[in-house]
Parts: C-alpha cells; structure tokens; sequence
C-alpha cells in the first residue's frame, strides 16, 4: 500500500471534518418557536383585548342563516321545539303541532330532512359583502354554527356542514374572502356549546316529560327520538355524545374555523360556561397565536361571565350598557321584530330606532353587531334592505361623527323612557326623540359631536347642557350641521351651549348631528 498516496486524503478529510465541525458549532441554533400566548388567563391576558380597528368600526353584521330558515315558522329555535309536546302557549309551543301537520310526526320526518331543502340559491357573497359594506359595516360574517349542529363552512370534522349538504358551499369562504377583498373586517359566531347532551340519564329532563326539557342541552332528549342516536354521523348533528368526546368536538370545529379562515373575532353565544376551563384557554389561546401569525388583532367575545374581562370582551344581546362603559363592549341586536332567523310574516324595525338606538350605544363606548334574516334560498329581502340602506345613507351622510370618534366624558341625557334589558342593561328599542342629546369627541380631540336623537325645531334656539365645562367662546372655532356643513350660530350662556338651528333641509329626521370645533 503506498501511504504516500492515502496520507494527503486522510488529512484533507480531518481538515474538512475540522472546519465543518467548527463551522457548525459557531452557527447559531434553530430554536423551536414558541406561541405567543400560553393556554392560561395569566399569559392569555396579555393580549390588547380593545385594538384601534375595533373602537373605530362602530358597526358590524351578522346574519342568523341555516336548515331552521326552511321551516321559516316562530323561531330559530324550530329544530329544539319541533321535538317538545305540551308547551301550550309558551315560547315556541306551536311548533311540535305545527311541525306534525306541515311535515308529518318526528319518526317519519326528522330536522336533517330539511337540509335537502336549505338550498341557498340566490346566495352571493360578492353582492351580500357589498351591501354590507354600503350598510356602513366594517366587519361582518355568519353565524358559523347555531345550536342546531349544521355547520355553514366546508367542514372536515361535522359531516353535516354547507358544502357537503343543502347549499353544497362555502358559505363561510365565499362570504370571508368577498369581505377581505373589500378591506372589511370578519367575524366568525359560534353557538354549539349548547349542543352537547347533558340529560341522557336524567328522565325528568327528557321529551315529553317536562314541558322545557334538558335547557342546557338544545336538542330534547328521548330514547325513541333520532336526538338519542350514538350513530357516529347523527350524533354529531343531535349532540349525543359523552361529554369528554364532546368537548373535544366542540373545539375541534373552532380551531377549523380559525386555521381555515381567520376570523378576526370569535363570538360566542351563552352555554360557553358550559365547556370547561381547560378548553376555553385552549381556544382562546389558538385564537390569539393564529390570528398573530397573520398579521391580525384577534377579539373574543363573551356573554353573561363566560370568559374573564381580561381575554374577552362583554356582549350584551338585545340591549346595552345604561352609562359609558371602562371597556369597550358590544351588543348583537336583530333588525326583525321577532325571531333572529326569517320567519314568515316578519316584520322589521323603523330605521330611525335603529340608528337612535346605535347612536347611543357609540356614546357609551359600545359597538353594534346588527343582525339580518336571509330565507332558505339566500334572499335578503327588500323589507330588510331598505332599513339597511337607511342605516348606510345616515351613517356615510355623518361618516366623520361615526367612525373616528371617541366617549365624551358623559354620554348625554334626556327624556326617553328607560326600559330594561332581557339580559341586563337597557333595552335596544327605546324611543328616543328631539329630545334625547348623545355626545362623543373626535379621535384627535379636535371636535365635540352633539347628536339630538329626532330632528329639532328649525330656525329655533336649542340649549344643549352639560357640555360646557371647559368651554367658553374663546375655545370653539365653529359649529355647523354634520353632513351639511352649514355653519350655525351659537353661543355660551351660564352652563349652557346655544345654537340656532337652520331650515329643515340642513337637518335630519332620524338623528341630526352638530360639530362643534375647536380652535
């Protein structure tokens, strides 16, 4: 052997070896990435729960769409009622009669043989995510799965979901990606906590035993009733499982809706107390670290006490809050006078209740989720149109007392009659008048809003109290009517600001908005 030859390789490969070991060690190591945020109240509460966008956006839609909307009678509640006999004349005590003479009896005609019929035909996210941005909203987005199981977004984990049956869509897809391209915020609702059967060995609570069966279960429970199926399929539609297996259910279909569309916000409707602790910190915290790799400022919200002030934001359904709040909270509020789903023979609000009502929920540093009705074959409609288009024309006729503004130091004061809440707070139909005065401030502290709630009397003297502190005629500039811009005369006497409202045409029926600027 000629070690002549081998020596020169042998010592080149240590020398290699050499350098590349060296190389290596002085290279820095790839550690693992961590999340953001742990699954704990402690490091969850880190997050800014009240971003920019959100007290800016002032308004958002959402729509109560799905299988109940074919039966289209009493209430969203339709596929719980449908299987209760015997409420007489209590909520939703029609139904059962309703739904054995219209469909025939539950063994013969059960709530997912109404999926075939929920079709969705006129559905279009382009046009929907249109007028909801001509509406004035700035986020918007479905209710993705209601108490009754069916799941409005192309599923892998629910089998009974809107791609796979009845519209055969996307319906969350189509609807988020439409909204994105027009720079609008999302917002995915989620109301399945309540699905899980809790009263399987509980015969008190079963159907036909009671006349409110099993009330944190949505779907009565009977042995003889498709409800109490362990078919692996159905029982994901009916909720029958064992509670372990159903927590993990429930958040499974929540971390898909996040890690396939992301949501900016994920709200939720009561019976969220009803999932454990351990799974709420696991969502919130998936939440939060998804939407922060993308780019987002991701919102909970919550109802009642269901998650701590301090991952989540307060939503008050059908009400709000009676003075201006530390946090900024919400209230979901339907634009029918009844049921949240479309029922046949709705009928709708007065726009300018509406928009009073909003306006004081903006001044007490609230924010509107306004909720529509669309029917079984995706029409919004025109009923339901025309107080959209209120709305939109007062909000964009008004846009610099709307979007940009902050709480005043109080909200204002008035006549209106108070009328309380169904779940706290004040009601969200108040009638409010010329006489009723809301106050807010510029962002940039520029400009004080006064808004009278009606129109008042043209060419007349309006004293406006309460206001004053701190103001003389030294600090305003000018005040004049927003979305006219004429300018009106005023001025400062004892603890009162005056001003001389123009004609007619420079005002607004529905909610007529001052700006008082400062020099």
């Amino acid at each position: 052997m000629n070690y002549n030859k081998i020596l020169p390789y042998v010592f080149a490969t240590i020398l290699c070896f050499g350098i590349n070991a060296c190389s290596k060690k002085n290279e820095p190591v790839e550690k693992e990435e961590k999340p953001a945020f742990e699954e704990n109240w402690e490091s969850l509460s880190k997050i800014e729960t009240q971003p920019e966008w959100f007290k800016d956006a002032k308004l958002g839609i959402y729509f109560h769409w799905g299988v109940y909307s074919v039966p289209a009678f009493e209430t969203e509640w339709y596929p719980r009622w449908m299987y209760v006999p015997n409420r007489g004349d209590e909520w939703g005590g029609n139904i059962y009669t309703h739904h054995q003479e219209t469909y025939g009896s539950i063994d013969k005609f059960n709530y997912h043989d109404f999926i075939p019929m929920f079709k969705a035909t006129f559905f279009d996210a382009e046009e929907w995510a249109s007028l909801f941005m001509k509406t004035g909203a700035k986020f918007a987005g479905p209710v993705a799965q209601h108490h009754d199981g069916f799941a409005m977004w192309a599923s892998k984990i629910n089998p009974w979901n809107a791609y796979d049956m009845g519209p055969k869509k996307d319906i969350t897809g189509e609807l988020f990606k439409a909204l994105k391209a027009r720079d609008m915020k999302t917002i995915a609702t989620l109301h399945h906590a309540r699905l899980g059967q809790k009263y399987a060995n509980d015969t008190s609570n079963w159907a036909g035993n009671n006349i409110d069966p099993g009330w944190n279960s949505h779907y009565p429970y009977h042995p003889d009733y498709v409800t109490s199926s362990t078919d692996p399929k159905l029982s994901k539609l009916y909720g029958n499982m064992g509670e372990d297996d159903f927590n993990e259910y429930w958040l499974a279909l929540v971390n898909e809706i996040v890690d396939e569309y992301g949501p900016d916000i994920l709200w939720y409707d009561s019976w969220l107390d009803q999932i454990p602790e351990e799974y709420q910190q696991k969502m919130v915290a998936h939440h939060f670290n998804t939407a922060i790799s993308r780019n987002q400022e991701p919102i909970v919200f919550h109802k009642q006490e269901d998650l701590p002030q301090s991952v989540s934001l307060l939503d008050i359904e059908q009400g709000g809050k009676t003075d201006i709040s530390d946090e900024y909270w919400m209230t979901d509020i339907t634009i029918s006078e009844g049921a949240w789903s479309y029922t046949k023979g709705q009928t709708y609000k007065n726009p300018a209740l509406v928009i009073r009502n909003m306006v004081d929920v903006w001044s007490k540093k609230g924010i509107v989720l306004l909720n529509i009705s669309p029917t079984a074959d995706g029409v919004i409609n025109p009923e339901q149109r025309k107080v959209l288009r209120a709305i939109g024309d007062w909000i964009f006729k008004h846009e610099e007392a709307v979007y940009e503004t902050r709480a005043y130091s109080i909200y204002g004061y008035g006549d209106a009659a108070f009328e309380e809440g169904h779940f706290g707070g004040q009601s969200a139909t108040i009638k409010y008048s010329k006489s009723d005065y809301r106050f807010s401030k510029a962002k940039d502290g520029k400009a004080l809003f006064i808004y009278t709630l009606g129109m008042p009397e043209p060419e007349s003297t309006i004293e406006v109290k309460h206001v004053v502190d701190g103001l003389d005629g030294n600090s305003i500039s000018k005040i004049y009517v927003v979305g006219d811009k004429k300018q009106v005369d005023w001025s400062i006497q004892d603890d009162k600001l005056l001003i001389q409202t123009p004609e007619a045409s420079a005002m607004d029926v529905m909610v007529t908005v001052f700006k008082v600027e400062f020099k």
